[in-house]
C-alpha cells in the first residue's frame, strides 16, 4: 500500500500543478495530499483512498467522455462507476462513451491517472456526481499521479461550472 507523504494547505510552490494554481488563484480553501504512487496498483483512485486513509466514497475520479461529440468531464466516486446513460441525460444528450485516452490527455493537459477536473488546458463541460454533496470535503486529482487535492464539493462545482447530477452507480 502506498504511504501518504504529506499534506499541505493552500500552498502554491514553484512547479505547482495547474489545478493547484487554479485553486490558489480562486482563493478556495483546499488541502493537498501527496503519496508515493505505485505504478503496479490496479486502480489510481483506490490507491489514493488507501494512501490517504479515507473512504473511496470521498475520493472522486475524473473521467473524460464524449457526449454527442462534445468532450465532457464526469467526476464520480472511485467506489463506483460512471453510468454513461445517466451522464448523457444529465446534459440533455442522447449518447455518451468514454473518450480516447490520448485525446483526453491532449485536451486536458494531464496524463491518465492524473487528470484533474481543475486547471485543464481546455475547460470542458463538467458533471459532478450528486453524492459529492453528502461529504464535507471530497478529494480529486491535483493534476498528477500521487497528488490529490481536498476541497468542499460546492467549491469544486463552482470552479468547474459543474452540473450536479446522479451519474454514478455502485
Amino acid at each position: 500500500m502506498a504511504k501518504a507523504a504529506k499534506a499541505g494547505r493552500n500552498r502554491t510552490a514553484p512547479g505547482a500543478t495547474p489545478a493547484i494554481a487554479a485553486l490558489a488563484a480562486a482563493g478556495v480553501e483546499f488541502t493537498t495530499h501527496a503519496y508515493d504512487h505505485d505504478p503496479a496498483h490496479p486502480s489510481y483512485g483506490q490507491e489514493a483512498a488507501e494512501a490517504m486513509g479515507v473512504s473511496p466514497d470521498q475520493v472522486f475520479k475524473t473521467l473524460v467522455t464524449d457526449v454527442d461529440g462534445v468532450l465532457t468531464v464526469a467526476v464520480v466516486p472511485v467506489s463506483g462507476s460512471l453510468d454513461l446513460k445517466a451522464l448523457a441525460a444529465a446534459v440533455g444528450a442522447k449518447r455518451a462513451v468514454m473518450a480516447d485516452p490520448g485525446l483526453a490527455e491532449r485536451t486536458t493537459g494531464y496524463v491518465v491517472g492524473g487528470i484533474s477536473p481543475l486547471g485543464q488546458r481546455k475547460r470542458l463541460r463538467t458533471v459532478l456526481d450528486a453524492s459529492a454533496s453528502s461529504h464535507a470535503t471530497v478529494c480529486v486529482s491535483a493534476g498528477r499521479r500521487g497528488l490529490e487535492v481536498e476541497l468542499a464539493p460546492a467549491a469544486l462545482a463552482a470552479l468547474t461550472s459543474a452540473t450536479v447530477a446522479p451519474i454514478a452507480r455502485p
